[in-house]
C-alpha cells in the first residue's frame, strides 16, 4: 500500500521500522544504529523510543536499547525471543525425562517472570501455569536467576516496583535480603527456592545467557515437598539444569571466558 493512500498510518510504520530493527545481528543496537537502519532521523528514533519504552516494549540501558518480553503479545520480531523458545524445547523435554518433573522456560517482564515455554508431568503448584502465565521475579527461582545477571539499573527498579507480599511461608520480604540472595546466585551459579511462591513449591532455576553475557532467559525446574526435600531436589536436578541451561547458551551465543 503506497505512503498516499489516506488510511495509511505513517506513525506506525516508523514504529514498526524501529522494532523490525532489532535482529539476530544486532539485538542490543543504539540510536545512532536504528535511525542508520531505519533511514529515520535520530530526534524521530528517540521519540519511537521512548514511546515503545513507556508501553514496555524496549528497554534502554547505558546508551543501548533491547526488546522486552512483552512484543511476544504481538507475535512477531522478536527473534532473539523466538529462537530462545525454539531452542530450549528440546532440553526442557529431556529434564522433563529425566527428573519426571516440569521444566519450564522463564524470560523476565517488568518486575514478573513470564513463562516462554513449558513442559508439564504433574500438577504440583495450586496456580495454573501454562505458557504466559506470570510470576512475581523476587519470589520464584526463575526472577532470582535471571536478576542475578543483570544490570543493575534493573534489579533496582524490579526492587523498587515490586509490592514484596508474603506469597508463602518462607517468601522472602526484605529488600536487603534478596540483594544478599542475589549475590549468592551469582556466585553459585544457579537460584533454588523453597515455599516463597506458595506453600509445598521447590524451585530450581538456572540463567540462560547470550554472548553478551547477561540472563536472557532460565531453564527451571519445580517439584513438591510432599515429593523431595531442598538438598535431595538441588543435588538431583542442579547438575542436569546446569548442563542443559550451558548448552542453551551456547547456542545463544554466550562464550565462557577461559580462566587463566
Amino acid at each position: 500500500m503506497p505512503n498516499t493512500d489516506r488510511d495509511f498510518i505513517q506513525s506506525i510504520e516508523r514504529g514498526f521500522a524501529v522494532l523490525i530493527a532489532f535482529d539476530e545481528r544486532n539485538p542490543n543496537p543504539t540510536l545512532a544504529e536504528i535511525a542508520a537502519e531505519t533511514g529515520l532521523s535520530r530526534p524521530a528514533v528517540r521519540r519511537i523510543l521512548l514511546t515503545l519504552q513507556r508501553l514496555g516494549y524496549v528497554n534502554g540501558v547505558d546508551g543501548r536499547w533491547s526488546l522486552t518480553p512483552r512484543v511476544l503479545s504481538i507475535g512477531q520480531h522478536f527473534s532473539a525471543t523466538h529462537a530462545l523458545t525454539e531452542a530450549a524445547q528440546p532440553h526442557l523435554l529431556r529434564i522433563a525425562e529425566e527428573t519426571g518433573e516440569s521444566a519450564s522456560l522463564g524470560v523476565l517482564d517488568g518486575t514478573e517472570v513470564v513463562y516462554a515455554a513449558r513442559v508439564p508431568v504433574r500438577r504440583i503448584m495450586s496456580i495454573n501455569v501454562s505458557v504466559g502465565t506470570r510470576v512475581p521475579a523476587y519470589a520464584t527461582s526463575m526472577g532470582r536467576a535471571l536478576l542475578a545477571w543483570s544490570p543493575e539499573d534493573r534489579v533496582s527498579w524490579v526492587i523498587e516496583n515490586s509490592r514484596f507480599e508474603r506469597l508463602g511461608p518462607a517468601t522472602v520480604t526484605d529488600p536487603d535480603e534478596l540483594r544478599a540472595e542475589l549475590a549468592d546466585i551469582r556466585r553459585r551459579g544457579y537460584a533454588i527456592t523453597s515455599e516463597e511462591l506458595e506453600r509445598g513449591l521447590i524451585s530450581l532455576a538456572v540463567p540462560v545467557r547470550d554472548a553478551t553475557g547477561g540472563a536472557v532467559g532460565v531453564l527451571a525446574s519445580s517439584t513438591s515437598t510432599g515429593r523431595s526435600t531442598l538438598d535431595e531436589f538441588r543435588t538431583e536436578v542442579e547438575p542436569l539444569l546446569t548442563r542443559a541451561a550451558r548448552r542453551l547458551s551456547i547456542d545463544m551465543g554466550f562464550r565462557e571466558v577461559p580462566r587463566s
